[in-house]
Parts: structure tokens; sequence; C-alpha cells
């Protein structure tokens, strides 16, 4: 079954660029790379040229010659056939596996623009930290692809018709109260089934949970046993320790203490970040907020975490998704701070596919007057604080502690609840009055943060 992604727009965009650079694909082994790509040659009616260089590390050959026209010319003998640079797409996949290719590209984009290339690679990010490396830089772009998002994952449900309504409502819509269930009980498949495309396809032809998790179970496998080509050995237990207990830890401050108390903090940094340069995990760095870029104040020794995809941190747990479908409350998401995940994830999908991704907190660790907001957001030239809260209350006692201390007075909360625009005035236990604008917002309307924040002069 072939799955709908937003990224194909992307991706249509940079081909029809008139200064397009060669495009390097980053991101986790199994997120779709390269289905994507192969799905994008064949609406741009392409041929894909693909050249593994896992599968076949001689491919490297070819490009020994530094001669873009001459590479190809080569390339069309061993393809059997012409290759047009109007009607071709060349893909060079798993290049972490021959990154001296890599350097390469820069006389493509140099030499012969016309032919559009694209990259990709699983295990990359290891390849650019390496100190020998250098990448053609300002002759190349990068391109960051995680799991698929919410909408897609309804687009591939038959869900089309609603992915439209959602992109189209305005928080002063009525939204009937048997759509608004709909939506929540589809937020609730998603955050069991994940944005993998090989377990949304599954799902979305056989609605077969255990098969799913079967699934998801064989993914998180695959990735450790990729552990060995982090660089060392030695290191492959704390991996393991480290990649199980994640899932449990996310939405809290994370303390190395936590993980393992046997290994050295500088270990589990360490194992942590050969993670987070594998794309299975986001950190989420705790910013002082108090102005932009909101990387300008990070502290480093301060941070939370995320798993790279919710369905996979649900099998991570153990959840059982038979009883959650089945329930009729909200009350199971505080387990593992799927909610936290969520939205985590939908943020990321807010940022610009060639941006880093990126993810930021607040919080204030100080005796009896400790406060974390759950993430801060850049929009434009403002930040702007979000919390995320179980079923349809919860207090918002940190939130305020940050208006308070922060120049920024708008701030968004997203909860199972109908959404809602509200000036708040409230006084802290001090006595001291605050007053800022909420924007509450449903789990389901979480892609569409961009869109709504600027509607109706919520924001200027």
């Amino acid at each position: 079954m072939k799955l709908y992604r937003s990224e194909l727009n992307i991706l249509s965009k940079w081909l029809s660029k008139p200064n397009r650079k060669p495009l390097v694909i980053r991101g986790a082994r199994q997120v779709g790379k390269s289905t994507l790509v192969r799905q994008f040659a064949e609406v741009s009616n392409r041929f894909c040229l693909e050249l593994n260089f896992e599968r076949t590390p001689e491919l490297s050959d070819f490009f020994n010659d530094k001669n873009p026209k001459q590479i190809m010319q080569k390339l069309a003998v061993y393809a059997k056939r012409p290759l047009d640079p109007n009607a071709t797409l060349l893909f060079l996949d798993e290049i972490q596996a021959a990154p001296q290719v890599l350097e390469t590209l820069r006389y493509f984009y140099e030499e012969y623009a016309e032919l559009p290339v694209i990259a990709a690679g699983s295990l990359l990010d290891f390849v650019l930290e390496a100190p020998e490396f250098s990448m053609p830089v300002g002759r190349i772009e990068y391109f960051h692809l995680g799991p698929l998002s919410f909408e897609d994952f309804l687009t591939a449900l038959g869900e089309a018709s609603l992915v439209d309504w959602i992109r189209n409502l305005s928080i002063h819509d009525t939204i009937p109260l048997p759509i608004h269930q709909q939506c929540l009980d589809l937020v609730k498949q998603f955050w069991l089934i994940g944005g993998m495309p090989e377990i949304v396809a599954h799902y979305s032809q056989y609605h077969d949970f255990q098969e799913t998790d079967n699934l998801k179970q064989n993914i998180l496998q695959t990735y450790q046993d990729d552990f060995h080509k982090y660089g060392r050995t030695k290191q492959i237990p704390l991996l393991r320790k480290v990649f199980k207990t994640i899932p449990s830890l996310i939405g809290n401050t994370l303390k190395y203490a936590n993980i393992d108390r046997d290994y050295k903090s500088t270990q589990v940094r360490e194992a942590l970040e050969n993670l987070h340069l594998a794309r299975l995990v986001h950190l989420v760095h705790h910013s002082n907020a108090t102005g932009i870029p909101l990387g300008s104040t990070v502290n480093p020794k301060i941070f939370k975490v995320i798993f790279l995809d919710i369905g996979l941190q649900c099998a991570a747990l153990g959840l059982d998704q038979l009883e959650i479908i089945n329930g009729h409350d909200w009350a199971w998401i505080n387990r593992g701070s799927l909610a936290e995940q969520f939205i985590g994830q939908a943020l990321l999908k807010l940022n610009a596919s060639y941006h880093t991704p990126e993810l930021f907190y607040w919080v204030r660790e100080k005796v009896q007057a400790a406060a974390e907001v759950d993430y801060i957001w850049q929009y434009k030239n403002s930040l702007i604080p979000i919390e995320v809260k179980a079923g349809k209350t919860g207090r918002l006692k940190s939130l305020h502690y940050f208006i308070r201390e922060k120049p920024w007075s708008f701030a968004v909360r997203f909860n199972a609840d109908m959404p809602s625009f509200l000036q708040e005035t409230v006084k802290l236990p001090d006595g001291h009055p605050i007053s800022y604008k909420l924007l509450s917002l449903p789990f389901y309307l979480a892609e569409q943060l961009e869109r709504l924040v600027p509607l109706e002069g919520i924001i200027r």
C-alpha cells in the first residue's frame, strides 16, 4: 500500500527551484526515506536511478571521477538506458556507507545543476560528526525526515475529508460533539500505532493490533542491532539500557542516575548522544526563554528527551492496545507521558524541513518554587509557552510563574477539550496578579498550531 506523505509537496518545491542544490535527506532508519524518494520520482514522471551503497559498496567507484557528466555517462552504461537530466532523478541511498561520494555533490551543483540529485542515509549524522570529513558547504541542502504526521496517518486511514476539515477549522467554529469525539478517538489510535510507515500501512489495511505490535517490536530490535555501527562495541550494553529506559522517562528532566547508577554520567551522556545522532531520540533543551533565538540561552546540562515515535514508545512500554482503545477515559495517557510525546512530534513537524530538529522547554528548579513549562515554541519574533494536559482539565501553575517572569503574555494549552481563546487574569499564591491570553486546543489540532496562532488577532 502506498502512503501519501505531505513531504512530497516540499520535494516538489525543491525540484522547481531555479537554484536547486543536491538534497541530503537525514532521518532515522525506517522512517521512509527511500520510499518517499521513489514515490516522488514517480509523481514527478522521472526515472529514478537508485544506487544503494550499503547493499552494493562498489557503486562508489563511479564517483572516483569528479566530473558529473562523465559520471552520468558511465552510469547510463550501467543502467542500460539513456539518462536525460530533465527526466531522471539520481538517488544515492545509504550514502553513509560511502561518505566520500557526498563530496562530489558540490560538482553536481556547480557543473550539472540541471540533474536533480537526492542522497539519503540512516546513520549519516555519525559521518557528519567525524572530524576528518568535510561536507560541501553551500553546495547542498538538508531535508530532515521523521515519522508520518498525525494528519498523514488520518489520510492513510481514509479520512481525507476529515483532514480537510481540520486544516480549515477556526477556533471560533462550532464543533459537533460527535466529530470532536471521533477526532479524539483517532488521536488515541495514532498514539498507539504511531507514524512509522510500515506500521501505518499494515494497520490501515488490516486493523490488526497484534501484528502491528509485532512489527513495532521488530523495528525496536532492528535499532538495537545497529548499535555496533555506532563505533564502540563496549558501549552496547549501556546503549541498550538507555534505549529501553528512555520511553518511561519522557516528560521529566533527565537525570543520568535515573538510567543507571553503575555507569559514570559521562558514559550515559555519550550513549544518549549516540542515540540522538541516530535520530532515535530527540533532546528537549532547557532555555531561559528571555529572547530569540531560543537556542541562544540553552543550558546544555538541563534537558528532557522524547522518543522517535509515539507508537514505538507505546510498544516499548508494553501498553495493552486493545484495553486502551476500548477504554472511555484519558487517564491512561499519563503513562509514559504520551501526550507530551505527541505534542513534541507535532512541534517537530512545524519546523522547516531544512532546519535541524530542535525542541525546547523551560524549568525552574528551586526548592518549594519549582516550575516547568512543557515546551517553548518560537513563532516569528515571539516565544510561546505550551502546556500539555491529560484529559480536559489541569492546573497551569508553572505557566503562571513563567508568564510572571518572562516578557511574553500569550500561551497555548493542548488537552482533550473543545478549542477556546480566553483572556486570563489570575493571582499567584503571593498575591501577584498576571494577565495573559490563552489559546486552548484539542490534541487533533496540534499540527495546525502555526496556522491558528495568527488568526483573529490572537498574536501579532
